[in-house]
Formats: C-alpha cells, sequence, structure tokens
C-alpha cells in the first residue's frame, strides 16, 4: 500500500492562468493530507523532473500524482521505475483547455479531480511483473507459403529460433501452383519468376530454421512464452516449447461448384484461375476440351465475390491475378485477344502500373454486368453483359476459354460455427435451444469453434475466434496482426484478402509482433493494448461461487477451470483489460493499480452539490483506450462541455462493476454515462468484447434503480471513437438535459 504519496502540480500549459493553482495545493496538501505538494511550471522538463526525482529520493515517495497533462502525453519523462506508482491527474486537457477560465465550477471540477486521485492512491500498489521459468523465445510459423517463409526469414535473421510446420510435402504453398508472379518490385511493370527454389533453399540454409514438412499440429497448450506444441510428423509425435505463433496457413479458392449461372461445369472450358495456373505452368494455354490453343479469352471478375449470396467481401487479389493471367495469353501470342469484365478494378498501390502495363499490351476491360454465359458455335462460348460504362449491353462472342476470378476463403473458415458469407456451412441450432439468453447470463467472448489448425487447448476453443467470414484478425484498426489469442498473429491471406506484395509486408509485421511478445513477456509485462504492464488479477477463491462469468467472458482465454471449477489464470495470456474483474458478481478479483475498491474510492471522494445548488453532478466511467482520447481530443481542440461532470478513467468498460454505479446513485449522484469503444461487425472495442459486455450488464441496472425508486434513464451507455470528439459536449449537453428533465437524485443528503 502507498504510505506516501507526493504531489506535483503543473501551472503552465495555461493551467495557471485558468486555475488558481494555490487552492489546488490546499486540497491536496491540507484537505487531502500529502505529505509533499509542489508546483512547477514545466514539471514534464528536465529540471521538473529532477525535481520529483529528488523527492523521490529524499522522501521515499512511493507513489507520486502528477497533476497536469493528459498521460497520453509525456509517458517516458514520468516514468520513475517499477517501484514508484505514478498517476497522472488531468487538469489540462480535462479542465484548463475544456472550461471557462477562472470559473468556480472549473476551479471545483479541478479540485475534485485531485481528491478523487488521492483517494486512489490511499490503496495502490506498484505490481509485480511475473517472471516466467523455462520461457522460450522460439518463433513457431503455422504454414510454408509466401507468407509462412517470409514471416520465418525474417525472424531468424532477427536471431531468434524459428520452427516452421508444414502440412504438405514441400514448402511454398500456393507458390507451387503458380506459372509466375505479378510483380513484387518497382516499376510494377513485368511478370516475375516464383524463385520458389531460392526462397526454399534460404530457409534450409538458415541454422536458425527448423522445419517440418508433411506435419500437423496435434495440440497447442501454453501460453506465451511457454507454448507447448505437439506436431504429428510421418506418425511420429515431436514436441517443441515456443514463445509465440504466427498463423499463414493463406486462403484456398471459392468453391466454383457455387458458380454454375457465369457457366461453371456445363463446359470444361469455364475455368477458375487456380485451373488457368495449372494450364499455363504446363507450357501452351490451350482449350481443355481439345487442346486448341486458345486465342480469344475472358475473365469474369467477382466470380462470387461482392455477392451478398456468396463471398460478401473483395478478395484482393483477384484483379490483379487476372491482369497477370491475361498477359501470359499476350506473352504466347501477341495478336491474340483478352477481356476483363470487372466491376471495379482493384490494383491497389503500386500495381495501377500493372493495370497501365497490361491495358498497354492490349487487354480490353469491360466495366459491366455478367448477364449470361453460354455457348457459341465450334465450341466456342459466349458472355452477355451489360456495359455499365456505355449503358448498353454488351457481347463477347467465339471465346476459346472463359477465367472465373473467383475469390478466396481464409483456411481459419473451415470450421464448425464458422459464419454465413464464406462459402461454409453454418450448422443448424439444436430443436428447442433459446433464441437469446437471459441478461445475467454469461456471455461467450466467441464462437466455440472446430478445425484441425492450432488444436488449442482453451476452454473456449480448440481454434481461433474469427470475425465474420472466418478471419481470424482481432482489433484491425490499431493492432493489426493481433488475434483473440495471446501470442498468436496472423499473417497473410489468413488474415484479411490480401495480394502477394502485401503479404510479404504482412509477414513482416506479425514476424516483429510476436518478437514484441516473446520480450514482453520475459519482463513480465502485458502486450498491447496495455503494453509493459505488469499487473495480474488476483482472486480470493475463498469467495468463488464457481459462476463461471470470468472464464465466460475473457476475450482472451485466459482464465481455465481447477478441478474445483475455481477459475485458474494462465498469466502469460494475460493482457489486464480487467473485464474479469467486472463479471465478477462477488467481486473476488483485483489488481495492484485496478481494483474495484480503488474506483469506489474515487466516486466517492468528490463533492457533490446539495439540491437548492441546482447544479447537477454527472459521474462518467470512460474507457481509456477510446473514449479518454476523445474527451482530450475535445479539449485540445478547445472544446467547452459541462464542467459538473467529473470524469473516471477504467481499463475498458468490461471492467466495469455495477456496484460503482449503486454506490454513486445511493450518494446523490444525478447521472452516470457509460463512455466506451464502439462495438458491433466493425467494433472497434480494444478488448473486443468490453463495452458490448457492458451494455449487457446494464441491462441489470434497471432493477437497481428501481428498489432505489430511481429512474433507469439515469444511466445510460455511449459508444464512441476518438473520431467523435467533436460530439462529445453535445453529448455531454443532451444527457445533462435529459437528468434535468427528471429533477435531482432523491438520495441526495443520504
Amino acid at each position: 500500500m502507498a504510505k506516501k504519496t507526493g504531489v506535483f502540480i503543473c501551472s503552465g500549459c495555461g493551467i495557471g492562468e485558468s486555475l488558481d493553482v494555490d487552492a489546488l495545493v490546499k486540497v491536496a496538501a491540507k484537505e487531502c493530507k500529502a505529505p509533499v505538494c509542489k508546483t512547477n511550471p514545466f514539471f514534464c522538463g528536465a529540471e521538473g523532473v529532477e525535481l520529483i526525482k529528488q523527492d523521490i529520493a529524499a522522501g521515499e515517495l512511493d507513489c507520486i500524482l502528477v497533476v497536469g497533462c493528459s498521460n497520453r502525453v509525456n509517458y517516458n519523462a514520468f516514468d520513475f521505475g517499477p517501484s514508484v506508482t505514478v498517476e497522472r491527474v488531468n487538469i489540462r486537457e480535462q479542465v484548463a483547455w475544456s472550461h471557462e477560465p477562472n470559473d468556480e465550477d472549473t476551479q471545483a471540477m479541478a479540485e475534485d479531480i485531485i481528491r478523487m486521485f488521492m483517494a486512489k492512491a490511499k490503496t495502490v500498489e506498484a505490481p509485480v511483473p511475473y517472471i516466467v521459468e523455462d520461457l522460450s523465445k522460439t518463433i513457431m510459423v503455422v504454414g510454408g507459403g509466401m507468407a509462412g517463409m517470409t514471416a520465418a526469414i525474417e525472424s531468424a535473421k532477427a536471431n531468434y529460433q524459428v520452427v516452421l510446420v508444414e502440412k504438405e510435402a514441400s514448402l511454398g504453398g500456393w507458390l507451387n501452383k503458380l506459372y509466375k508472379l505479378a510483380p513484387l518490385k518497382t516499376p510494377f511493370t513485368s511478370l516475375e519468376d516464383t524463385n520458389l527454389e531460392a526462397r526454399i533453399n534460404e530457409i534450409n540454409s538458415n541454422p536458425n530454421i527448423k522445419v517440418y514438412t508433411s506435419a500437423n499440429i496435434e495440440k497447442t497448450a501454453g501460453g506465451p512464452g511457454l507454448f507447448d506444441v505437439t506436431i504429428k510428423q510421418n506418425g511420429s509425435e515431436i514436441s517443441e516449447r515456443v514463445g509465440a505463433i504466427v498463423l499463414a496457413t493463406g486462403a484456398v479458392p471459392y468453391d466454383p461448384e457455387k458458380l454454375g449461372h457465369l457457366g461453371f461445369g456445363t463446359s470444361p472450358n469455364v475455368i477458375t484461375q487456380s485451373m488457368f495456373e495449372e494450364i499455363a505452368k504446363k507450357g501452351t494455354i490451350a482449350r481443355p476440351s481439345d487442346g486448341k490453343e486458345v486465342k480469344k479469352i475472358a475473365f469474369i471478375q467477382c466470380a462470387g465475390s461482392r455477392d451478398a449470396e456468396r463471398l460478401p467481401y473483395c478478395s484482393a487479389a483477384c484483379c490483379v491475378e487476372s491482369m497477370k493471367q491475361a498477359l501470359y495469353l499476350k506473352e504466347q501470342d501477341s495478336e491474340a485477344q483478352a477481356y476483363v469484365f470487372y466491376k471495379d478494378i482493384r490494383s491497389s498501390g503500386q500495381y495501377e502500373h500493372f493495370y497501365k502495363a497490361a491495358q498497354t499490351a492490349g487487354v480490353i476491360f469491360v466495366k459491366g454486368d455478367v448477364t449470361g454465359v453460354s455457348a457459341g458455335n465450334g465450341g466456342t462460348l459466349v458472355i452477355e453483359a451489360d456495359d455499365i460504362l456505355m449503358g448498353e449491353k454488351t457481347m463477347a462472342d467465339e471465346l476459346d476459354l472463359i477465367v472465373l476470378a473467383n475469390g478466396m476463403v481464409p483456411t481459419t473458415a473451415f470450421t464448425e460455427g464458422a459464419y454465413v458469407g464464406c462459402g461454409v456451412q453454418v450448422p443448424e441450432p439444436e430443436a428447442g435451444a433459446e433464441a437469446a439468453a437471459a441478461a445475467d447470463a454469461p456471455v461467450p467472448a466467441a464462437p466455440i469453434i472446430k478445425s484441425n489448425i492450432l488444436n488449442l487447448v482453451y476452454r473456449q476453443g480448440p481454434e481461433l475466434p474469427d470475425l465474420k467470414y472466418g478471419f481470424p484478425d482481432s482489433h484491425y484498426i490499431c493492432f493489426p496482426y493481433e488475434t483473440r489469442r495471446t501470442g498468436i498473429y496472423a499473417a497473410g491471406s489468413v488474415r484479411r484478402p490480401m495480394d502477394m506484395v502485401q503479404a510479404i509486408e504482412d509477414a513482416t509485421g506479425a514476424a516483429l509482433k510476436a518478437i514484441q511478445c516473446v520480450e514482453m513477456t520475459a519482463q513480465g509485462a502485458a502486450v498491447h493494448p496495455r503494453a509493459g504492464d505488469t499487473s495480474l488479477p488476483d482472486f480470493q477463491l475463498n469467495r468463488c461461487t464457481q459462476c463461471k462469468r470470468c472464464t465466460d467472458e475473457c476475450p482472451f482465454g485466459a482464465i481455465n477451470e481447477d478441478e474445483k471449477g475455481n477459475p485458474l489464470i494462465n498469466p502469460t495470456r494475460c493482457r489486464r483489460c480487467s473485464t474479469c474483474m467486472g463479471a465478477c458478481p462477488e467481486r473476488i478479483i483485483s489488481f495492484k493499480n485496478y481494483s474495484v475498491p480503488m474506483i469506489g474510492n474515487m466516486l466517492k471522494a468528490f463533492e457533490v452539490p446539495e439540491e437548492d445548488e441546482e447544479k447537477p453532478r454527472i459521474l462518467i466511467f470512460a474507457c481509456e483506450n477510446d473514449a479518454i482520447p476523445a474527451i482530450d481530443m475535445a479539449g485540445i481542440n478547445r472544446l467547452q462541455y459541462n464542467p459538473w461532470v467529473r470524469i473516471i478513467p477504467v481499463r475498458c468498460l468490461g471492467s466495469l462493476s455495477l456496484v460503482w454505479i449503486n454506490d454513486a446513485m445511493s450518494r446523490g449522484v444525478d447521472g452516470v454515462l457509460l463512455l466506451g469503444c464502439k462495438h458491433g461487425d466493425d467494433y472497434q472495442c480494444h478488448f473486443m468484447k468490453g463495452s458490448e459486455l457492458a451494455e449487457i450488464r446494464l441491462s441489470k441496472v434497471s432493477e437497481t434503480l428501481d428498489r432505489l425508486g430511481l429512474e433507469s434513464e439515469r444511466v445510460q451507455a455511449k459508444t464512441i471513437s476518438i473520431m467523435d470528439y467533436e460530439e462529445i459536449p453535445k453529448m455531454l449537453a443532451e444527457f445533462m438535459e435529459k437528468i434535468e428533465d427528471l429533477g435531482p437524485n432523491p438520495m441526495k443528503g443520504f
């Protein structure tokens, strides 16, 4: 427990001009009895930091309150080592820059913030890192295609040991099927050889890389630094301990049997892109039906892709692949005709040069919707289409070959319970199954699915939880490569649709993330988003009721159960989101620097005006990942909002304990607003399900409010992203107006 707290109040950046700093000192030193309280106009400067260090050395301070700017800036300046807890008290962006200067309500807001953080400091402790014994820093790469080989090579170049597992007899993956590659380098205009043999030789000659081919993963147990992997190869089982995993198992073509409307199955001369590669690789590009050399060809883009009934998404690489294959034919016969029927040409990045090269070579691009494929004369084919640019119907006849760009499906989609839209059947629910769970039922963090890729020993299922369409990516906006299983990173077309250039870059990024993970784990620290946090949940098991809410709701599968049904944490899997803490109805879970009582002390520390003052008090629980940055951005842009609000940052709305709302209402707070990350199909919750879980839990609050004789409208939840900062004043004003309509909390004064 922190015994000596030093308060250091900065008066720079306009704080001293907006607030009575002497009054703030009085609150900290006299009212809250801080043994050390000092002011300085530039605490983040070298001299200011040195002043704090001197007091730490002289007074043995174990907790520091830096009262000034947001903790989103000057982070390193106020790092005084693991034994000193630092709390950043934001009176710059959230008070001085966003409220009327030298106003009594602005002053009261700043004073209350100091009271709140002083209350927190009474129980906060410096966490102790969890140091792993027998930790492995080996990187395992699953999948030996372009992305997998790249991840292995880049990890080995960084001097990490690598285990590369490939299910086929040789490395190469999809490269084994390709005749040539679309350009990978400047000037992005010419076809390239696959250079597969050279890539494989580079791997086989690298002493840091151990390769298992014709191998599958039977079991993956443990967590970061301690993954114990059982590999089955040629009937034998091999055990490897690895520190992190890169999943690079790629994608497979969408089932062409579902493309009968485009002629597949009606003629052997209607084929897919992968079938065309096999023909080109053999030599002469000829019709499968009779071996006649192809003189006229058509490519149909988005064959099944961008189709709500088939693949709703764009597969990203198909347009460039069709350009490449059209150039195969042009290389064979410059007089041959090649047509590409497309919805939109998507030649991202430097591939715009390749698009122009194909046009220059004589490839004809037709923007239109194909309405029919039929047989023509002499074994040829006919395409009918609506030409969108010309506004008329068009036709391509006497075609020797039609190639369908049929899109790609991630290998992770081939699971029980995979999502509709990726070409995989979804099992029907059992008869009599409930349509919706009760509001107080545990909410799984992800669907439980089966597959044969990683075979994880996780309570929440043997494979990676995925997003819509079967991709296992997690927070794709802020943390690409990350999955919902700590220490496992997806790369290449298994993560999202992408071309070969992107897959190479993706694999390098995933390898770097895997390296970051093993190094952070070795320090006993969390990875993203709370990178560097060394706290871990502590369970008071003597009060555990084995309700399993913590194990069900953990977004990362970090909590299993022992033989008695008690929670059993796997420390290296934990990302310190505290969702388990918010889930626990008995409040037995806490962190040394974040707990239910700690936040409870904060909400009991600020002043609640009496009814006759006509100043409603609003309490905001704001997620530190998106809501707090948005509030800071409002301050940076000098947007003013109501000064009667009091803001408590939380790690995630998933950590919200309903007892906080009960306590706030009981002491007369007029309204409580929860601000969390957006969720849904394009969710932005940094901890996957936190804000969604909070809203589900909030459905029970009405019962509590009814018991207290209060209106349920006094507690609301809103979702927000950092880009919504301009909406904050309006959002708070509307909520304040609602509270004023309801009138004062009748619990005031009790």
